[in-house]
C-alpha cells in the first residue's frame, strides 16, 4: 500500500520511541449512570516503527504495566488492580500489538491491532489524527497522535458490577480508551 494522501510521509521513516513524560494512555468510563471517571496509565512503553514506502508494514507495540493505573482515588485505583477488575497480580500487563496501518485522509490513519488486557485478546481499529512533527530543544524529532476508540470491557473478561438501587449499574461496561502520543525517533 502507498501513501494516497497529499501528505509528504518520507521524512516520517523510521523507529521511534514513545514518550511516556509527554504520553497520556487514559481511559473514561462511566460511574453510577450519573457522571464519568477519566483514568490513566501511568507506567507503559513502547515503539512506532513506520516507512513510507510502505505504510501498511508499520509497527506498533506498547505495553502498559496494570499496576501504573491511576484515577487521582487511592481506593478506587486498589479495586481496579484486584480481580474483581484487572487481576493485576496475574496479568501485570496490558499489551497492543498492531496487525494493520491505513491511511484515512491528509492526517488521519487506522491503526488495528490486538490488544490484551487480563489475558484476554481482541482485535481492535483506534481512528488517529496525526497532531504534527517538530524538533525539540534537544535535537529530537516528535511525532504526534491522538485517537480513541470505545471496547467493552466484558470482552475482555471485566465483568465486576454492582446493581443500583435506582436502577442500572455502578460501572458502564463501554469504556473509551484515549491516546495522546509523543513519540521521538531513535538515532
Amino acid at each position: 500500500m502507498t501513501a494516497t494522501t497529499g501528505l509528504d510521509l518520507t521524512p516520517y521513516t523510521g523507529t521511534y520511541t514513545i514518550d511516556p513524560a509527554h504520553t497520556q494512555i487514559g481511559f473514561v468510563a462511566r460511574h453510577a449512570m450519573v457522571t464519568k471517571v477519566r483514568g490513566a496509565f501511568d507506567d507503559f512503553d513502547g515503539t512506532v516503527t513506520f516507512d513510507a514506502a510502505d505504510p501498511a508494514a508499520t509497527a506498533v507495540r506498547v505495553t502498559i504495566q496494570a499496576a501504573g493505573i491511576n484515577t487521582r482515588n487511592e481506593q478506587r485505583d486498589a479495586h481496579l488492580r484486584s480481580n474483581d477488575f484487572l487481576a493485576m497480580e496475574e496479568h501485570p500487563q496490558i499489551t497492543f500489538v498492531s496487525t494493520g496501518f491505513r491511511m484515512t485522509g491528509d492526517e488521519s490513519f487506522d491503526l488495528t491491532g490486538d490488544l490484551t488486557i487480563k489475558g484476554v485478546t481482541n482485535t481492535i481499529t483506534i481512528p488517529f489524527t496525526f497532531e504534527g512533527a517538530s524538533a525539540d530543544p534537544f535535537g529530537n524529532t516528535r511525532l504526534g497522535f491522538e485517537g480513541s476508540v470505545a471496547i467493552n470491557r466484558k470482552d475482555y473478561g471485566v465483568t465486576w458490577n454492582a446493581a443500583l438501587e435506582t436502577g442500572g449499574f455502578l460501572v458502564s461496561d463501554k469504556i473509551v480508551l484515549e491516546f495522546e502520543v509523543s513519540a521521538i525517533k531513535n538515532a
